[in-house]
């Protein structure tokens, strides 16, 4: 599972800096429990609840699929091309969570999440049927 685990990591070192970023508004803003209105730490907090909304069923979605693949084989490839996809929109869209007005980060971000959701989620299903002798 070298692709679910490298992900993960990279994943698990944004998370710890969108953590941080939160940590620090709470911080300027004088804030130990929700969000005080405060508009910077608003956008962090709902940056790193999107992350985690997402990432970790798409992280699951990519154990269980790796599991099922031959080893070196072309679906191992893709899902270490969608694994590096993953961490590049993710950070887009973090970086994107700066302003009211989505810029164009954010914008590729949540539509680079969604289509890597889309895409785990109907791997997962066909690579089931396929272990499930459905064709």
């Amino acid at each position: 599972m070298l692709v679910t685990l490298a992900t993960a990591g990279f994943c698990g070192l944004i998370l710890f800096v969108l953590s941080l970023r939160v940590s620090q508004a709470r911080g300027m803003a004088r804030v130990s429990i929700g969000d005080g209105g405060d508009p910077l730490l608003i956008a962090r907090m709902r940056a790193q609840a999107n992350f985690t909304e997402f990432v970790p069923i798409i992280l699951i979605m990519f154990g269980l699929i790796e599991v099922n693949l031959v080893p070196g084989g072309v679906g191992q490839l893709l899902l270490g091309i969608t694994g590096i996809l993953l961490v590049v929109v993710r950070i887009a869209h973090a970086m994107g969570m700066v302003t009211v007005t989505p810029p164009l980060s954010r914008k590729i971000g949540a539509g680079g999440t969604f289509l890597i959701l889309l895409g785990t989620s109907i791997a997962a299903l066909v690579l089931s049927a396929r272990l499930h002798g459905l064709f």
